[in-house]
């Protein structure tokens, strides 16, 4: 469904990363981790990557703007997206994509999600502590350092009103940092998974980031035991 938006508001929400809002159509209606398309009508300028970007809605449902985030590339659509005035109107399809809660609430879901792959889990999060939902929801967020983790506070916060959702960040380059962690350091692997889940066999796998994370965490819960049929996966190219 081909919609017509209005940019709100923009803000940094971590280093390199920014976060758009705009208007909300009214009886738009998604899924929590549902994605769209958004197109400039009247770019500024343009290049050879096109005038639209797909991107997976941030914001919860019961939000009352549509959020998308993005990492910073110097492309003409993301050059765009910084200097337009606010009002700007945008063409939105949506919503589109299946990286959705499984129904069985009594199978736990985790996600292991680096970057900007936190997008679609935002969106999936915050809706379950606001519908208060009785189903367990591990998520796993890698980034180099704290100030690089987009929506971090936003998931701590949701982690202290949600009983049933753990937030396991880690942060691979510590070195680079100026703020202190306390969290757990390095890459997600089998045996950060298997110090904070029952039995890593069991819960459905959402995965969301850069291609080479989505295959390195595919290869790893396939060594793991996990049945493929419980893995979903949605890869971030070119941000």
């Amino acid at each position: 469904m081909a919609l017509t938006i209005k940019l709100k508001s923009r803000d940094e929400v971590a280093a390199g990363t920014t976060a758009f809002h705009f208007e909300k159509p009214p009886h738009f209606t998604f899924a929590p981790g549902q994605a769209g398309d958004f197109s400039l009508t009247n770019p500024p300028q343009t290049d050879k990557e096109g005038d639209k970007r797909s991107f997976s809605l941030a914001s919860a449902p019961y939000e009352s703007d549509l959020i998308v985030a993005t990492r910073m590339r110097d492309t003409a659509f993301k050059r765009s997206l910084e200097t337009i005035p606010l009002g700007t109107e945008f063409v939105l399809d949506a919503p589109w994509g299946e990286l959705t809660l499984h129904e069985d609430t009594s199978i736990p879901a985790v996600f292991l999600t680096g970057g900007i792959g936190i997008t679609p889990v935002r969106s999936i999060v915050l809706q379950a502590t606001r519908d208060k939902l009785n189903q367990k929801l591990v998520l796993f967020y890698a980034n180099r350092r704290p100030e690089d983790a987009a929506f971090l506070d936003e998931l701590k916060q949701a982690e202290k009103e949600n009983p049933n959702f753990t937030l396991v960040a880690t942060m691979t380059k510590m070195a680079g940092s100026s703020r202190p962690w306390q969290g757990e350091t390095g890459l997600i692997d089998q045996a950060m998974l298997t110090r904070h889940l029952k039995d890593i066999t069991v819960p459905i796998y959402y995965i969301s980031g850069p291609p080479e994370m989505v295959d390195a965490m595919q290869k790893m819960l396939s060594s793991a035991g996990v049945k493929s049929g419980n893995v979903r996966a949605e890869e971030f190219s070119g941000y």
